[in-house]
């Protein structure tokens, strides 16, 4: 039988401290004062699962929310690879002084995706990253849940690796904080060599009613690696 390793991507609680500065890898508290979202939360997500983070506290702090709404997780596995994408010299600017100062030729507007900060990393960069940990992860834990509770750029990345999408494709992903994407991924088999995965959900947005579809739904997007 294949084995179904399932992967629960949870978006950071928002960020308001920084003044709709772009934060990327950098360290700010998130505001997790929503008692409805996190219990939704804990509706959806299942128990004696993998709990993975990112070593910066807003993932910490989302999933210790989470925690306080009665779901029972473990202490997290960090993940520093799971992290956002770094900006580099732009983070603690705000997006429209640095879209000001770029050139109308510049290639950040034909190739966002590929398009690195000055000493930053690019979204394609981060995809490589993220996929190095997901690999990884489903060999050493498979079968298992992993609930990760990462960034909106770690989760674009997750799903552009399972659908197979050009970093281009990936990055207009909708991922919104506190939201759920649900990507399976089975081993391989006869039909499927070398595995699969299977599009859950994208960006579900919890409700402290929030209830799951039936799984068998999600092998409607059966995506073959």
């Amino acid at each position: 039988m294949t084995t179904r390793t399932r992967w629960w991507w949870v978006r950071h609680a928002p960020v308001r401290s920084t003044g709709g500065r772009i934060y990327g890898n950098t360290d700010p508290l998130a505001d997790t004062n929503d008692p409805p979202t996190y219990a939704g939360l804990a509706r959806l997500l299942p128990e004696d699962a993998l709990l993975v983070t990112s070593h910066l506290q807003r993932t910490h702090q989302t999933a210790d929310a989470i925690k306080a709404a009665g779901l029972a997780l473990p202490d997290p596995h960090i993940e520093e690879d799971l992290a956002e994408q770094d900006f580099g010299e732009w983070q603690g600017r705000k997006r429209e002084e640095v879209y000001a100062e770029l050139d109308p030729k510049h290639m950040f507007w034909l190739t966002p995706a590929h398009t690195r900060a000055p000493g930053g990393e690019s979204f394609a960069d981060l995809m490589d990253r993220v996929t190095g940990v997901i690999e990884r992860l489903n060999a050493e834990h498979s079968g298992r849940d992993i609930v990760a509770v990462t960034h909106g750029g770690t989760i674009r990345a997750a799903i552009g690796h399972a659908l197979k999408l050009d970093p281009e494709a990936a990055l207009t992903c909708q991922v919104d904080n506190c939201s759920l994407t649900r990507i399976d991924h089975f081993g391989p088999s006869e039909s499927h060599p070398d595995g699969a995965w299977a599009i859950f959900h994208i960006n579900q947005i919890p409700t402290q009613d929030s209830t799951l579809a039936p799984d068998h739904t999600a092998m409607l997007a059966l995506v073959q690696r």
